[in-house]
């Protein structure tokens, strides 16, 4: 991964974190609160900022240092693990489906894992 396409990457996921953030606080928000999904909701858009803003910081280091290559493995944890741990948590919310809470925590070996790729690449600093 290249770090253009990661700070491209973490523009597109602060963006829809605003988009849905919004869209969930104002125009959901008494569906998300009688369905007691409010919280969930709430943790799903906080997870997908945090990554959004750490893939920033990890694009800009990586245009810096390219040879910090565990730096592009930190960014593919963290896309798919927003993906599946924000997303399983929007569709949950929004559908229902308790099922799929049991995806949550793949997302969250993903996230993990990242910030492990970027343990390893700090080591080379």
């Amino acid at each position: 991964m290249t770090a253009r396409l990661i700070i491209q990457l973490a523009a597109l996921l602060g963006g829809l974190g605003v988009g849905i953030g919004a869209f969930g606080a104002h125009g959901l928000r008494k569906m998300l609160e009688a369905s007691g999904r409010f919280e969930t909701f709430e943790t799903a858009v906080r997870y997908q900022f945090y990554h959004a803003l750490a893939l920033l910081a990890i694009g800009i280091l990586y245009l810096l240092r390219p040879e910090l290559r565990t730096l592009g493995g930190a960014a593919w944890c963290w896309l798919g693990g927003v993906l599946l741990f924000s997303g399983s948590l929007y569709l949950l919310c929004f559908t229902g489906i308790t099922k799929l809470g049991a995806v949550a925590p793949i997302g969250g070996l993903l996230l993990i894992g990242g910030w492990i790729c970027v343990l390893l690449a700090a080591r080379q600093l």
